[in-house]
């Protein structure tokens, strides 16, 4: 006799990260950082400068140099992604996991016409031939807005603006319909009247695959309004994560709440940025790494590392929004 299966059994996460850390001599970049990504889930992992964003996104994609890493990131079916030789990492690149670089214009090869270089692409991964590689690129131009597509497929880089740059590469990351897409500030060589066209583009083109998405930002505004989650990150260590109205508007750790406080509203003059600067890697204190520049510090703040507690609201229930603070707002 069979088993009796397991009925609303929970689905599995598409992409579980489990204690990733990175090392670039003594210097700890990223330490223990815990994350998961569910199918057709949108993640955004925000914070400032140097809190380890896109080291996350690199590493999942196998392009760190010069850098130790630890921890494991199942990607459902493939296994960890940290341990996958490189002959195999490279065949899950473009097909199962896929990145849109900062800057467009730096990451497309000057040399090839735009059209060359999405071709390959589809050649190289799903073995089209050249005539249907070539209409599946003119259809995949046209899905990301750039006008006269089959036209667009002879010009070089340098012959299109910026934010045609990024729409050439929004496409080139989903030419071979990947299950989960890496966005690393696509919209920071943009201009602002751009930048909300770019992150709605990525957005209605990945939910109408089904695919998964990780957005680094700055913005905590943004990443509320257009992430299902929320991953606020300071130095390397993840301080606070949830459901993005959770993170926003209920948020516990002191870190989030100036995150927020740096967000321009009309009428508002009551900005609130962090004082004092992110500690060198080489001198991180053994605790919270923001203790040194926290309002609400304490003793044991700077000696022990606090860890990711579920935060409990009365109004809806636990859920799985946690914060990292022995001090907690």
């Amino acid at each position: 006799m069979t088993g009796t299966p397991t009925l609303n059994a929970a689905p599995q996460p598409l992409l579980i990260v489990d204690d990733l850390s990175v090392h670039r001599g003594a210097a700890k970049i990223l330490d223990r950082v815990k994350l998961t990504v569910e199918k057709g889930e949108t993640l955004a992992l925000v914070g400032e400068s140097g809190a380890g964003k896109s080291t996350i996104a690199t590493a999942l994609m196998g392009l760190l140099t010069g850098a130790k890493v630890e921890g494991h990131a199942e990607l459902e079916g493939t296994g960890d992604l940290l341990s996958l030789p490189s002959k195999q990492l490279v065949k899950l690149r473009g097909q199962r996991i896929s990145m849109i670089f900062q800057d467009a214009g730096a990451a497309l090869n000057p040399a090839y016409t735009v059209g060359r270089q999405l071709i390959s692409a589809l050649r190289r991964n799903l073995g089209l031939s050249r005539r249907d590689a070539r209409e599946r690129a003119i259809d995949l131009f046209s899905s990301v807005g750039i006008n006269d597509a089959e036209a667009r497929l002879s010009a070089f880089p340098h012959q299109l603006s910026g934010g045609m740059q990024q729409r050439v590469m929004v496409a080139i990351a989903l030419a071979c319909n990947p299950d989960l897409l890496l966005a690393d500030e696509p919209t920071s060589a943009l201009d602002v009247t751009i930048q909300a066209q770019i992150v709605r583009l990525i957005l209605s083109q990945t939910r109408a695959r089904g695919a998964s998405c990780i957005f680094v930002l700055h913005d905590l505004a943004l990443a509320s309004q257009s992430c299902d989650r929320i991953v606020v990150l300071y130095a390397g260590q993840v301080v606070e994560c949830g459901p993005a109205r959770d993170v926003l508007e209920r948020h516990r750790h002191p870190y989030t709440r100036q995150l927020k406080s740096c967000v321009l509203e009309i009428g508002r003059q009551d900005l609130e940025a962090p004082e004092g600067t992110v500690p060198s890697h080489d001198s991180m204190p053994p605790g919270c790494r923001f203790a040194t520049r926290c309002p609400r510090a304490l003793p044991r703040c700077a000696a022990e590392m606090p860890p990711l507690t579920p935060a409990c609201d009365d109004r809806d229930g636990a859920s799985d929004h946690a914060f990292a603070c022995w001090n907690p707002e």
